[in-house]
């Protein structure tokens, strides 16, 4: 009986065909275009603007709540317990609020990242194309600087209220009902975090008067009539931010309660 003979390389017929690729994760979620949009700088900065409109929202619900403290320890006490109510739909806001912020500031590195190497074949001395800002430094570089201390009051915050970590701040049971207005008041009435707060959210409202309108032109939204207007109210947006933070570790630890 005579053996069949396979072209050279090929011992069976299934090594002559190849089987179709298996569907990953990625495409069975069809978030494949997600990654491809995010391979492209235009991408990233397209994703940064929306992440980070997406945390102003954040910021003005945020706000919101945490002024009830001007309003007394009872209302305030009713709002956190509300919230901490909706164990599931706090759960979800949270790991949502996590990931927007884990990409907004990923991607905020990656930007940097990629402009420092492009700068490093062109110039031996940084500089920009860009108008120089506050103390000569370009927008991007001030975005960038101010963005990393923004994050590190939003760590200092955890620790402060969500984790209570704080050995100087004696915290209350978070069992006890008063808890949620009498912690907060013990943090604020620090003198360190006093300090640290105030600067901290006065550099953010630096950070949202250039991002706010940043966030815009990365989206396309540029046009000659509304692009000033934009600009201005990105302004008074941070203003308003800025101002309405600082006053909670300026003025509530004065207030009587």
């Amino acid at each position: 009986m005579s053996l069949r003979k396979w072209p050279q390389g090929v011992t069976n017929v299934s090594d002559s065909t190849t089987a179709p690729p298996r569907a990953g994760v990625i495409d069975l979620l069809g978030l494949r275009w997600f990654f491809r949009l995010l391979a492209s700088s235009i991408g990233q900065k397209f994703v940064m603007a929306i992440t980070g409109l997406l945390l102003c929202g954040f910021l003005v619900v945020h706000l919101e709540g945490n002024l009830l403290m001007f309003s007394g320890a009872d209302k305030y006490n009713a709002y956190a317990h509300f919230l901490h109510s909706q164990e599931e739909l706090l759960l979800i806001a949270e790991t949502g609020l996590f990931l927007l912020f884990f990409a907004h500031i990923y991607l905020a590195f990656a930007t940097a990242w990629e402009n420092q190497q492009a700068r490093i074949e062109q110039y031996s001395v940084k500089q920009s194309k860009q108008p120089r800002g506050l103390l000569s430094v370009s927008p991007s570089s001030w975005m960038f600087g101010s963005g990393a201390v923004v994050l590190g009051f939003i760590i200092l915050h955890l620790i402060d209220m969500k984790f209570q970590l704080r050995p100087d701040v004696k915290y209350l049971d978070e069992h006890d009902p008063n808890a949620p207005f009498a912690n907060a008041l013990a943090v604020l009435s620090n003198p360190v975090s006093r300090l640290f707060y105030t600067v901290g959210v006065l550099v953010l409202g630096c950070h949202l008067a250039h991002g706010v309108s940043s966030a815009f032109q990365s989206l396309g939204l540029n046009h000659p009539k509304y692009t000033p207007l934009i600009k201005w109210v990105g302004r008074l947006f941070a203003i308003a931010i800025a101002i309405g933070f600082a006053s909670l570790p300026v003025l509530i630890p004065s207030l009587k309660h």
